[in-house]
């Protein structure tokens, strides 16, 4: 992969084709991450709404304990998101280039502990919470990273959003202009670049899927390494020296 294509993708200078492809990679993880981890500790951890309606359901039952954890979980996807806002707020305050290096980089060292965690047997045997809430941290951190460059335009982590905006635009593409538009009123029509980005990202996001599954089936554990290793490449060339400082440049949509 060209280190000038790697270069676009972690850019602080950032177009709408360089959210599109970082998105594309990193809903790809993201869905290889939520599938192999459903395999390892039998929970989903990017979808949030679940995680709350469980916590519901196991408070209305009296399962205390699993109230615990189902707040352990949200408190970590919500002290990822907040580590990744920090992380990039400090480098643009920086002038620094590493505005999506640094989160990449502390993501792909957790999930590198995650694995660890996993491969020692008799550690995961007794930190399942803890496993829980490392896949919680990354998704928060990844989902917030992706949020915040792109303008709250991509997500990566959770389809639920996506899926609404596909019917969103699907609506659109489908609605039959039959009388004229009233005076304020525009013809409606449908965004079909951003209909094909949202199928873009949620076909990554299966594909991610399937493969982290299969991944984590056969090889167990060591499945996270080479998403690990996908996550620091992202990240290594605005680590360079030489990337490390840009002079501070104004942002034309304003501070996210």
């Amino acid at each position: 992969m060209p280190v000038q294509y790697l270069r676009t993708l972690t850019s602080p200078e950032r177009t709408r084709r360089s959210n599109l492809h970082l998105g594309l990679w990193l809903a790809f993880i993201a869905g290889a991450i939520n599938a192999g981890g459903f395999l390892a500790v039998a929970s989903y951890t990017s979808h949030m709404t679940g995680v709350v309606s469980s916590m519901a359901d196991e408070l209305a039952l009296g399962n205390l304990s699993l109230v615990w954890a189902g707040l352990g979980s949200l408190l970590a996807f919500l002290m990822g998101a907040a580590t990744s806002a920090i992380l990039i707020n400090w480098a643009r305050r920086q002038g620094s280039r590493q505005i999506c290096a640094l989160p990449l980089l502390l993501e792909a060292a957790l999930l590198l502990a995650f694995g660890v965690l996993g491969w020692m047997d008799q550690v995961i045997g007794n930190a399942i919470g803890l496993t829980v809430a490392i896949l919680c941290f990354i998704m928060g951190l990844q989902n917030a990273m992706i949020t915040k460059i792109s303008h709250a335009e991509i997500r990566t982590t959770h389809l639920t959003g996506l899926v609404t905006d596909m019917g969103i635009e699907l609506g659109k593409l489908l609605y039959w202009n039959a009388t004229p538009a009233l005076a304020n009123e525009a013809r409606v029509g449908a965004n079909l670049d951003r209909l094909r980005m949202q199928a873009e990202l949620v076909a990554a996001f299966f594909v991610g899927g399937v493969l982290g599954a299969l991944g984590f089936k056969h090889l167990g554990y060591i499945a996270t390494v080479p998403l690990a290793l996908g996550l620091a490449l992202l990240s290594s060339v605005q680590l360079m020296p030489g990337s490390v400082l840009a002079p501070r440049r104004a942002d034309p949509k304003g501070p996210a």
